[in-house]
């Protein structure tokens, strides 16, 4: 008998596919996911010859592996990416370890369940329209899944607070330090805190990204915008940006000029979209000595 694979359905199935223990079916007389004992008689047919009780996709845990094994080769955050890897490294124990890791960065978690579900979707359209063919009907696409926003709706964009001094000049030094430049090429903005500044804070309230910028006139010169090596690779940076132009937007017309370091050329993307145009390149020899 032919079924409908409703949103409620679909859960289901998803829902039962982890379950390595049991066997499962879908009823299609009922359009629901039942345990093999609760079926009647597993070979049952219905009038029009069509199995009654279908089987569930195929998964086992070396299907789980496999989307560990994806996400953490796509995963943007070298650190995090770092840990994940040791975790599928390790000779028993991969997923407690793999899980461990992401329980301690919420935001890489979120990601992981949304990946998971997406790829387990994917098998059961698979499955499903398989069936489909095999009841002369057209195949259902795939649902597109926006996850861009997913994690960055949990943080918290605000302005910076003197009580936000500290973290925000570690995070200043920690990304100087990594252009290998000397701090007085890009200097801790002064005053602090000031006018044209944001934060951007987790859900768990750690300081995660900053921007700052002075207004003279009609001209705001973005000063840094930086993002804590925790939170990179997830758009948090290209968010903050955007929230803080918005921002700029509804308090008048000014014109908007960010000076990017070299290494930052991804970003230039970004800049793109928010209708930056390159101006000027400045090209700077610091001695050893400096």
């Amino acid at each position: 008998m032919r079924f409908v694979l409703s949103p409620a359905l679909k859960d289901h199935i998803l829902f039962s596919m982890e379950d390595q223990q049991d066997i499962f079916f879908v009823d299609t007389r009922q359009g629901m996911v039942i345990r093999e004992e609760e079926a009647e008689d597993p070979n049952e047919k219905d009038s029009d010859g069509t199995e009654r009780y279908i089987s569930l996709p195929e998964w086992d845990s070396s299907d789980g592996y496999r989307l560990m094994e994806q996400f953490t080769a796509a995963f943007k955050n070298p650190l995090i990416r770092r840990e994940l890897e040791a975790a599928l490294d390790r000779s028993r124990g991969v997923f407690r370890a793999f899980k461990n890791v992401l329980s301690a960065h919420p935001e890489a978690e979120k990601l992981w369940y949304a990946h998971k579900e997406k790829g387990m979707v994917s098998v059961i359209t698979l499955w499903y329209n398989a069936l489909r063919e095999e009841w002369g009907l057209d195949s259902i696409g795939s649902e597109p899944e926006e996850v861009d926003d997913l994690v960055l709706e949990d943080f918290r964009f605000r302005p910076l607070t003197e009580d936000d001094r500290a973290d925000a000049e570690k995070l200043h030094r920690l990304c100087v330090k990594e252009l290998e430049l000397p701090e007085k090429t890009f200097p801790f903005p002064a005053p602090f805190p000031g006018s044209c500044q944001l934060a951007a804070e987790s859900s768990g309230g750690a300081f995660a990204a900053q921007i700052s910028a002075a207004r003279e006139g009609g001209l705001v010169r973005i000063e840094l915008l930086e993002v804590n090596p925790e939170y990179r690779g997830l758009g948090l940076g290209k968010k903050l940006l955007s929230r803080f132009l918005e921002l700029l937007d509804a308090d008048g017309d000014f014109r908007v000029v960010l000076e990017l370091p070299a290494a930052s050329d991804v970003f230039a993307a970004a800049l793109r979209r928010e209708k930056f145009t390159p101006v000027l390149s400045t090209w700077r020899r610091v001695s050893r000595d400096n």
